[in-house]
């Protein structure tokens, strides 16, 4: 039987050292684990999904979850028969179902007339058994019960699209009036606007013929900001490549940039004054020039759009007004991919690639 020293022994003297500082840096499960900065510090709860509940509700990736009304949670995974899961605010899972969204990626909920809605976006990225497949993503409106209403397909069925542009869709935000932004984070880099029945209006953004500073560079995310009053709505826009989010007009004029320096950020989420995003990768490298696996933590960013805290990250520093590059400090995420904030200020963050493991909830401490 090898032991540890064996095992290191087989090992280059660098990665010796790396595999080392790892095992160091994992935090004991039984301890408290606390992590964030300023008035945003949470206790880590790995164990927020009890036990044994896999055999029934199996997962791959937890991409994103919403909160409806009732208090239930709605997240939206890839596994190939069991995309929606339901859980009750204590981590219990009440349900889970699905088999159309094998790339089931965003989820939003939208409230009209005091009915709940939600929209599924399908990225057209999925994965059966080893393999990998690419098809055309969609956006799916269906209500609580699963039932559909309607569905955007290609945008070049409505002529926003060429046939060769591909569209492989991450995200949508609803705007006060209804409309619908999807953010085609995985195919053009397009934001397409449609209206509330699914009415083709416009699409902005893009990554080519555009300027640097102003491109979406994988726009994973998209959300409407109203912190400002409905009648000051603008867009946000995740450009993930570029460690920023580009702010827009709702009807697509820029606006401005918002630099997450060192973070691959995923879909922006606002609650309260506040700006959540998990952070899939930290840019920094280790010292074999690898990525590091598992990565990503999550971050706030208050109202003036400054980085207020980065949970499991290094801490939010500006110099000369400029955020230096954050990193991942605690080995707590596998690369965190959505935040959602309950109404007592917990999180719940679902993370992509974490080994078919359930969300963490990060508790508020007061």
């Amino acid at each position: 039987m090898k032991t540890r020293r064996h095992f290191l022994a087989g090992l280059t003297t660098a990665a010796a050292a790396t595999w080392t500082q790892t095992l160091r840096a994992a935090p004991d499960p039984k301890k408290d684990v606390v992590i964030g900065h300023g008035t945003h510090r949470y206790r880590v709860n790995k164990e927020w999904v009890p036990a044994g509940q896999g055999r029934h509700h199996p997962i791959l990736n937890c991409h994103e979850m919403v909160q409806v009304k009732d208090g239930r949670l709605f997240m939206i995974g890839d596994h190939w028969d069991n995309q929606m899961l339901i859980f009750k605010p204590d981590g219990t899972i009440l349900d889970s179902w699905g088999s159309v969204w094998p790339g089931g990626h965003g989820l939003t909920r939208v409230e009209e007339n005091g009915e709940e809605f939600l929209l599924v976006t399908d990225s057209g990225l999925w994965k059966s058994g080893s393999g990998g497949f690419r098809q055309t993503g969609r956006v799916t409106k269906i209500d609580l019960a699963g039932r559909e209403i309607f569905s955007i397909s290609h945008p070049m069925s409505v002529g926003a699209y060429e046939p060769e542009m591909v569209f492989n869709p991450t995200e949508t935000a609803v705007a006060p009036n209804g409309d619908i932004y999807i953010a085609d984070g995985y195919g053009s880099q397009f934001v397409l606007r449609y209206d509330r029945n699914g009415k083709f209006i416009q699409r902005f953004g893009g990554k080519e013929g555009v300027p640097m500073e102003q491109r979406l560079n994988n726009a994973h995310g998209v959300a409407i900001d109203t912190r400002a009053g409905a009648d000051k709505a603008t867009v946000i826009v995740t450009s993930r490549a570029d460690n920023c989010f580009q702010r827009f007009s709702l009807d697509g004029k820029h606006l401005g940039t918002i630099q997450v320096p060192g973070c691959m950020v995923c879909r922006p989420v606002i609650a309260g004054s506040e700006l959540y995003a998990g952070v899939c990768w930290s840019k920094t490298p280790d010292i074999n020039k690898q990525p590091q696996n598992p990565s990503g933590f999550t971050v706030v960013l208050d109202a003036q759009d400054r980085v207020v805290s980065a949970p499991g990250g290094t801490a939010p520093e500006y110099v000369e007004g400029k955020l230096k590059p954050l990193m991942q400090a605690e080995r707590v995420f596998d690369h965190g991919h959505d935040v959602c904030v309950l109404d007592n200020g917990d999180l719940i963050v679902c993370q992509w690639n974490a080994f078919q493991t359930y969300p963490i909830k990060l508790e508020k401490l007061a």
